[in-house]
């Protein structure tokens, strides 16, 4: 059974006084992999990886960024990114990905064995429905994210929650919509209540649910909320700690490790 997020953010498992959440893998594949691929399509070596992160950094969760898994695989296989080309129908390029068994399937296993060796509360991020299909629509060649509006985000949450079904075995502890758009074009105000088909699942699932900012993350039926410590603070030892229910980091590449490990201890 899965921990629930809000006793995380109680009781953080570190002792700290602030739980911490940490996207690391820019941080960790310059320090640990040495700037070789993150080995998402091999969950032996890439369980064996987040490991390592979580022995380094010591987060009060594992978060596992299956978004960034797809993303892999998409740029390696041909077929499947050509499948995405058959419609030009808004919404077919997601629905195809996410409807593929075989590929959802390696998703399910990565973050199976992820949650069994980590040793550690499991948070899945993924695209943000609407982020997700802006993605797709655009890989695909049907168009623009300028076409998208927030009507098509129901659409979408619903093709994401029938995939998030093949994960209803795993003790996930907070799924994280990352609402971050793609590239430098403004997607549109979705609210919440157009993530229903998802909330109906996570609520259903009791895994808590929370949508991921430039700024931070917000927990959705909730007044908890998560602030995003600044990359400034990772770079220099003069940078004062952030104050908030619970903190998120996402590590900058070009960090020096001792200038990290001398910030962390700050957030003891």
């Amino acid at each position: 059974m899965a921990t629930d997020f809000t006793s995380i953010v109680s009781a953080p498992p570190s002792g700290r006084r602030t739980a911490l959440v940490i996207d690391h893998h820019r941080y960790t594949q310059a320090v640990i992999l040495q700037g070789r691929p993150v080995p998402w399509t091999d969950p032996t070596a890439y369980a064996q990886y987040a490991r390592q992160a979580q022995g380094l950094l010591r987060p009060d969760a594992t978060l596992l960024d299956l978004g960034a898994f797809y993303d892999q695989v998409l740029a390696v296989e041909d077929a499947l990114r050509s499948s995405l080309s058959a419609r030009t129908r808004t919404g077919y390029a997601l629905k195809t990905l996410l409807a593929d068994a075989r590929v959802a399937g390696r998703a399910v296993e990565l973050a199976g064995v992820v949650a069994q060796t980590s040793g550690a509360p499991l948070i899945l991020q993924i695209p943000s429905p609407m982020c997700w299909l802006a993605r797709t629509h655009a890989l695909s060649g049907a168009g623009s994210v300028t076409d998208l509006t927030a009507d098509h985000a129901e659409n979408a949450a619903m093709y994401v929650a029938d995939w998030l079904r093949r994960l209803s075995a795993l003790p996930v502890t907070l799924l994280l919509l990352d609402d971050r758009g793609p590239g430098t074009q403004q997607l549109p105000l979705v609210e919440d209540s157009a993530y229903k088909p998802v909330s109906n699942l996570t609520d259903h699932y009791r895994w808590t649910l929370g949508r991921r900012t430039q700024d931070g993350v917000g927990l959705l039926g909730s007044t908890v909320t998560g602030t995003l410590i600044p990359h400034t603070y990772w770079l220099t030892d003069d940078a004062h700690e952030p104050s908030g229910d619970f903190l998120v980091a996402d590590i900058p590449a070009d960090a020096v490790p001792e200038t990290v490990l001398s910030q962390l201890a700050k957030l003891a």
